[in-house]
C-alpha cells in the first residue's frame, strides 16, 4: 500500500504524531459522530477523520474517535502516538485512575488497550472542549452528515 504521508513527513520511530479526537451524541443517546485530526511533529497535517456512528452515546463516540485514531496510527506504521481529547472520562479510564464500569464501553476499552499495545509509545491527555476545536468541527459534520442536516 503507498504511503499517504508525504515525503518531508514520514514517521520515523522517534516522532510523536498527535491526534485530537472528540465525539459527541445529540440527546445523548442520539445521532452520534466523531472526529479528529491528525499532525506530525512540526504541526502538519496528517489527516482528518470523521464518521457518523448512528444512535449512540456520547461516551460511545468519544472511545469511538480514540479507536479511530489508533486504527489510524496502525495502519500508517505510526509507532509513537500522543491522543488529546476532552472526554475526561475516557482519558482517566485509559490511564487506568477510572475503573469501566459500564458493559457497553467495557469492549471499546478492550479495543482501545490492545491497540494502544502495538504501539511502542502511547500517551493520552485531557484538554478542555476549546483546545480541542478542530475535532468537535469534524465530529459535529460527522453527526450533520448522519442527520442529512449538512444537505440543506
Amino acid at each position: 500500500m503507498p504511503s499517504l504521508f508525504p515525503e518531508s513527513a514520514q514517521p520515523t520511530p522517534g516522532n510523536w504524531i498527535t491526534a485530537h479526537c472528540d465525539g459527541g451524541a445529540r440527546g445523548n443517546p442520539g445521532p452520534a459522530g466523531y472526529g479528529a485530526v491528525l499532525t506530525d511533529a512540526s504541526g502538519q497535517l496528517l489527516a482528518e477523520l470523521s464518521e457518523f456512528l448512528g444512535h449512540r452515546t456520547n461516551n460511545f463516540a468519544e472511545y469511538s474517535g480514540l479507536l479511530g485514531c489508533l486504527q489510524y496510527a496502525l495502519d500508517h506504521g505510526i509507532r509513537n502516538l500522543r491522543v488529546v481529547s476532552d472526554s475526561e472520562l475516557m482519558v482517566k479510564q485509559i490511564q487506568g485512575k477510572y475503573k469501566v464500569k459500564s458493559p457497553d464501553l467495557l469492549p471499546l476499552w478492550q479495543e482501545a488497550r490492545r491497540r494502544i499495545a502495538q504501539l511502542d509509545r502511547f500517551e493520552i491527555a485531557h484538554a478542555l472542549r476549546h483546545k480541542n476545536k478542530a475535532a468537535d468541527r469534524l465530529a459535529n459534520q460527522a453527526m450533520d452528515k448522519g442527520t442529512a442536516r449538512g444537505a440543506e
